[in-house]
Order: structure tokens, then sequence, then C-alpha cells
């Protein structure tokens, strides 16, 4: 790669989505996992595997991702079988949306990739940033943002990576454990520190 790619990953409700936002407003260019697998998801070869796998997915030639949702949490050997199918063609998918980044006016790239360590991906880039908030916090802003009872918040929580482990396998941390002002200041904070 001609420049440096930087993993920015999180937990759900630790505010990584904001970061990049953020990030992007002040001009940074994004490459967001997220898009990536919706793009592979179009793929014809994607759709028909999808297909072989568990026709009943596929109305008028499409996924139905309401019926591939269900399906998915409900079959592991489904849920393994679809991760392989996308997981697989991740690493073109970024290579495409890398080179229609301008590197030339870049000092990196930022990956936005909530599963960096999840699925093994940390070690394809040159610095992994996480940012962090207390679980309390997390299930707090789940809350809040979902309307979802706490029993249900701690439920999602514990299904995901631990926040603590993200942070401590991370070479650098933005902090966002208090309010929306105070995350813009600290990822100013990070901006000062890699431009340095």
């Amino acid at each position: 790669m001609p420049v440096p790619v930087i993993g920015l990953t999180g937990g759900i409700a630790t505010g990584k989505s904001t970061v990049s936002k953020i990030l992007l407003k002040e001009g940074f260019s994004i490459i967001d996992a997220d898009q990536l697998v919706k793009s592979v998801y179009q793929k014809n070869e994607v759709i028909s595997e999808i297909q072989a796998a568990h026709p009943e997915c596929i109305v008028d030639q499409k996924i139905d991702f309401k019926i591939l949702r269900e399906a998915f949490f409900s079959n592991s050997q489904l849920q393994a079988k679809i991760e392989s199918i996308i997981y697989q063609r991740m690493p073109q998918a970024f290579k495409e949306a890398y080179q229609k980044q301008d590197s030339k006016k870049q000092d990196f790239i930022i990956y936005d990739v909530p599963l960096l360590f999840e699925k093994k991906l940390a070690p394809l880039v040159d610095l992994k940033v996480c940012v962090w908030s207390s679980p309390e916090k997390q299930v707090k802003r789940l809350m809040d943002r979902d309307g979802i009872s706490e029993e249900l918040s701690l439920k999602i929580l514990t299904r995901q990576w631990d926040i603590n482990k993200k942070r401590d396998q991370s070479d650098l941390v933005i902090m966002n454990d208090s309010n929306l002002e105070q995350l813009e200041h600290n990822v100013q904070g990070f901006i000062s520190d890699l431009l340095l």
C-alpha cells in the first residue's frame, strides 16, 4: 500500500461511527467495512452461493435480508458458510475501495472496521485504534438509543468481544466516556498525534 492503513474499531455504542464522521468531516479518507460488506452482497456470484446455501433467502433473484438474518442467527453452520462467502471477498473489496482513494493527497487511509480483531484483520493494518467507553456507558447508550431494556442491552454486549480486550490490543485509544464535546476534543488530540 502506498500509504499506511489505520484500523479504526470499537464496540457497539462506543461511538466509533461518530468518530468516523468527525474524521470524514476533517477531510480524512475513510473506507467503511460495513459498506464493503453491502457491496459484496450485491455481487451475482455471492447471490448464487447464498442461494445454494439457503435457497429460501433469495426472493426475485435478490437476497431477502430479513429471511437471511433470521436463518443466520438460528443456524451456526449457515452462519459459518455465509461469513466464509462474504469475508473471503473482503480483501479484494478493500483493495478496490483503496484504489479509488486519492492516496497522493493523504498521509494515511482510515479503515472503519468493527470486527478488526474478531476477523483477524489486525495484522493487515499499520495502526490499530480503538474507540473506547466503559461497558456501563455502552449499556446506557444502547438503552437510550434503541429503546431497549437493560437486560437486552447486556445480552447484546455479552455476544461481542469485551471492549477492554479491544482497547488492550490497540496501539491508540480514543476515549468516549463523556459527552460529544469531549469526544470531539479527544478526536482532535488523536489527529494531532497522527500528524506529528
